[in-house]
């Protein structure tokens, strides 16, 4: 496992989940990434992408890790269309800021419905939260 930061791979969940080391099914994968499902959903859809380098969080995310994002985006919706989200206008695409990342390596929630999405899990997930911030704002604000 390659890693980028300083966290890395040893006691990372996510990290052993890219190495096989845990039962995760993976729901999709290639060279540079992988997706599966997240343990604690916060809608009917909620999965996890995740790069296969260790990057600690979305602080860490620079300007040439634009077609990064690009991708686990692409990863995102591939997932949801796979398994049948029928409105693609009701999804919500985001990282948590530290401290609120429950694990600490780089990983994008794609959640749908969002429309259907508890208050609890707005909370976390909402699109007016300081912790959870739209993969929109990451392309625009912080990367370029």
């Amino acid at each position: 496992m390659e890693t980028r930061d300083a966290s890395g791979s040893e006691d990372c969940p996510f990290c052993r989940i890219v190495d096989r080391q845990t039962d995760t099914e993976i729901l999709l994968s290639d060279d540079e990434l992988l997706c599966f499902r997240d343990t604690k959903p916060g809608a009917t859809h909620h999965y996890l992408v995740v790069p296969r380098t260790h990057i600690d969080n979305c602080k860490r995310l620079q300007g040439d890790d634009v077609s990064l994002v690009e991708r686990m985006v692409e990863m995102g919706w591939s997932v949801l269309k796979k398994n049948k989200v029928s409105d693609l206008e009701d999804v919500r695409m985001g990282f948590h800021m530290p401290p609120f990342s429950s694990v600490p390596h780089l990983h994008l929630h794609a959640l749908a419905p969002a429309s259907e999405m508890s208050f609890a899990s707005l909370l976390r997930y909402g699109p007016q939260t300081h912790w959870f911030i739209t993969v929109s704002y990451v392309l625009e604000k912080k990367l370029m």
